[in-house]
């Protein structure tokens, strides 16, 4: 027994060296028709233990959440229109038809919050949600 929690130890404690180094965490934050800028997938102030152990096994949201700050940080460092059209896709699902939206990127450090990205606002299309 004790040889079987040994080797998968290191598949339920994963090893965190694969990180280069640790840079500031983007935040993806969208305005709706000039409304109060609304963090995207914003972690919820508590989490219940069964929640927890259903997340391991499926947890959508949160992978879209991963998604879009992968795509925050491709803006951030190579800006491109397609990287740019998929943070739209995303927070499009939320909003509906015909709201105009703007996207803001908000790298937060342990000393302050940077504004290193904000869009032109774009009305959202039919094809879009």
């Amino acid at each position: 027994m004790i040889a079987l929690f040994k080797l998968m130890l290191p598949a339920l404690v994963p090893s965190w060296r694969f990180f280069k180094s640790v840079q500031p965490s983007p935040r993806v934050f969208w305005q709706s028709d000039n409304g109060p800028w609304q963090a995207f997938r914003p972690s919820p102030p508590r989490v219940t233990l069964l929640e927890m152990v259903l997340r391991l096994f499926w947890n959508a949201g949160w992978n879209e959440g991963l998604y879009a700050v992968s795509l925050a940080e491709r803006l951030n460092e190579d800006p491109t229109p397609h990287a740019e059209d998929e943070l739209f896709r995303l927070i499009a699902s939320q909003c509906a038809v015909g709201s105009i939206v703007s996207v803001r990127l908000i790298f937060v450090t342990r000393d302050r919050e940077e504004i290193t990205f904000q869009s032109a606002p774009r009305q959202i299309q039919a094809g879009d949600t």
